[in-house]
């Protein structure tokens, strides 16, 4: 009878994938990695994925060995191809993202994360992210603040916080991974093929969910940030986005008043 009810418990309790793409990442993947352990949610399979580094993440990962499900270390040809890995590796109900730099914002994210998929029986959660400066995570440049989930928002531009994004694992085999080929705008083009073009059911957690360190590939430069929107152009065109070339202008515009925090707020409270 006892073996009977412990089979049940599990059964119940959902497992969720967390998915860390590293590189080269010594200086901030161990506290990346703490905000994991630290979670109040248990059942957390967390698989790391590096890029052959060589200038001691492995030391790292080795280090937290215990804790870490699974990680392998190859080369690889970007971000999103090491996603996809992930992906094939994950054997969660769930599956998110957790950069190596960042790090999840409070001890229950991940729990907050599963309720809200088991009580509103949803496809995707996705919740509020904030910036801040790569030394000194006291110090917030810009928050995104997510908004109530409606498919026509993506019309003129929006997303939700990448990061932020889980979603049900089952999804992944039948619609697909990452398409690589959109480099930096492939998040989006993943986001939009799901939530827009396929019309998953998605609801928003009104939650700080990961703090990110800023110095993000898309946004280096305006050539970068340029042939980025350029991506995004093509990535709406093939999900079926109306006047895409319109919307690929709109999409870095809506963004601008998440840098209110920079200018004149310093602390989130909720």
């Amino acid at each position: 009878m006892a073996t009977l009810l412990f089979v049940k418990k599990t059964n119940i309790l959902m497992k969720v994938t967390l998915l860390t793409v590293t590189y080269n990442s010594a200086m901030y993947l161990e506290e990346c990695i703490q905000s994991v352990i630290g979670q109040t949610y248990l059942n957390i399979e967390h698989i790391v994925i590096d890029g052959a580094s060589t200038d001691g993440t492995i030391n790292i990962i080795r280090k937290y060995d215990g804790h870490i499900t699974k990680w392998i270390s190859e080369a690889d040809t970007g971000m999103y191809d090491a996603l996809n890995k992930g992906i094939k590796m994950a054997t969660g109900n769930i599956i998110g993202i957790l950069n190596s730099d960042d790090t999840l914002s409070s001890t229950n994210v991940i729990e907050d994360i599963v309720a809200c998929f088991k009580d509103q029986e949803v496809d995707a959660v996705y919740g509020d992210l904030v910036y801040v400066e790569q030394l000194n995570d006291q110090n917030i440049l810009r928050y995104w603040k997510g908004v109530s989930y409606k498919r026509f928002r993506f019309n003129y531009g929006w997303m939700p916080a990448h990061p932020t994004f889980y979603i049900r694992t089952n999804l992944i085999a039948d619609l697909g991974g990452y398409e690589s080929h959109y480099y930096t705008a492939a998040d989006y083009e993943f986001m939009t093929r799901y939530l827009y073009r396929f019309r998953i059911n998605a609801v928003y957690l009104p939650k700080l969910i990961v703090t990110m360190r800023a110095g993000g590939q898309s946004n280096k430069n305006l050539k970068i940030r340029l042939r980025a929107n350029r991506r995004d152009y093509l990535a709406m065109k093939k999900n079926k986005i109306p006047f895409p070339f319109v919307v690929s202008i709109l999409k870095p515009i809506i963004k601008l008043h998440q840098y209110y925090y920079t200018f004149f707020r310093r602390e989130i409270t909720y």
